[in-house]
């Protein structure tokens, strides 16, 4: 069986969506933290069970008879270690015969503080013993595109990371790669897979893409990283999320989101979506919407 975490979230969903192609979906466990929010899931056939990244005692049940499972990192920043930590764990405890997870670009030696979490996850894998995978995945084109409405009203992207190019690709790009290598006859143990689109742009790149299919004038803003925070937290972010959106940028800036390999690709048989589709959905989105 192939058990993924958090399959009821934006990435685990498209991974099953991916996987129901090619697997049984009675051969599939989607471990999830409210088995309610899978009933969807559940009506075609795929296992729901319950597991709980803060509740040790749902994890060992969860991975009973499991042969690969994705671990898809947690949303809740400064709790991930031990919460990964705890996943490992059981698998280890019921013999889950590979762990694959879903790490950050260049996670060894990225400037990012997202990836601090990452390689003590990493290190963790490492010290269990249990075969693993790491998917290294590189930033989702997803991150800029809710943010299109307020970028078109007020006419301006505004950033920190200059001329950094970002190789950004879809999740669904992401989750294709995810439930290739978990599906795949190969046991790729060890590997470790630095995920990126094949398209790289800049932010003053992005803000023209919006400008043109949108047909306003849509300018990049670059910014110092104290002043793009505190211009984050004014948007109404919360003072975390802004800090680790700052630094993100920060990170770009030095190149930390560009990878040229073109490892997604090969991977999924196929090139990224370019950011230009994405953004092309996005403003259709945003039209439906209003």
């Amino acid at each position: 069986m192939i058990a993924v975490t958090g399959a009821t979230g934006k990435l685990g969903r498209l991974v099953i969506e991916q996987l129901l192609k090619t697997v049984p979906a009675g051969e599939i466990v989607a471990a999830v933290r409210t088995p309610a929010n899978a009933a969807d899931l559940a009506a075609r056939g795929v296992v729901v069970r319950e597991a709980d990244y803060d509740r040790p005692e749902t994890l060992v049940p969860a991975f009973a008879g499991v042969r690969r499972l994705l671990l898809i990192s947690g949303s809740e920043m400064g709790r991930r270690a031990p919460q990964h930590q705890a996943v490992i764990d059981a698998a280890r405890a019921v013999g889950v015969g590979q762990i694959v997870y879903t790490s950050i670009l260049h996670a060894d030696t990225s400037p990012l503080g997202l990836a601090v979490e990452h390689r003590a996850t990493e290190a963790a894998l490492r010290a269990s013993g249990v075969p693993h995978v790491l998917l290294r995945n590189g930033w989702y084109s997803e991150n800029y595109l809710g943010s299109i409405p307020v970028v078109l009203e007020h006419g301006a992207l505004p950033g920190s990371a200059g001329q950094g190019r970002i190789s950004a690709a879809a999740r669904a790009d992401y989750a294709a790669a995810a439930a290739a290598v978990l599906a795949d006859g190969a046991d790729h143990d060890g590997a470790v897979f630095e995920l990126a689109g094949d398209q790289a742009f800049t932010l003053a790149d992005l803000a023209a893409e919006i400008a043109r299919q949108s047909g306003r004038p849509v300018a990049y803003r670059d910014l110092p990283h104290q002043e793009y925070r505190r211009t984050l937290v004014g948007f109404g972010l919360p003072e975390g999320v802004a800090d680790l959106v700052a630094d993100s940028d920060a990170g770009a800036a030095k190149g930390a989101l560009f990878d040229a390999g073109g490892t997604l690709g090969a991977l999924i048989g196929r090139p990224t979506v370019p950011i230009s589709e994405s953004v092309a959905a996005a403003l259709q989105a945003a039209r439906v919407d209003a």
